[in-house]
């Protein structure tokens, strides 16, 4: 789970300007993090089942957003992604 410094971090780290908290971008970035750090819990509770269909769920919401980003906003799509790695 994400302490609250953390996601603040990195809703900041993503925001198209200082009271964004909604946007596709800051969506994404915060189920980036969240997903790195189930994946990583997955890792040492390899029985854990419930949490994997959690991150199979965080997985396909991330997607969906990268899909609509990359049609509406092909350039900051791209951007985005080699910020996070995709």
């Amino acid at each position: 789970m994400l302490t609250k410094r953390v996601k603040s971090k990195t809703i900041r780290e993503s925001q198209r300007h200082e009271k964004d908290t909604g946007s596709a971008e800051v969506q994404i970035s915060v189920l980036s993090r969240r997903i790195e750090e189930l994946s990583s819990h997955l890792k040492k509770n390899p029985k854990d089942q419930h949490s994997r269909r959690g991150l199979l769920k965080m997985v396909s919401k991330r997607r969906k957003l990268l899909n609509y980003l990359k049609e509406k906003q092909p350039n900051v799509y791209a951007k985005l992604a080699r910020k996070l790695g995709l």
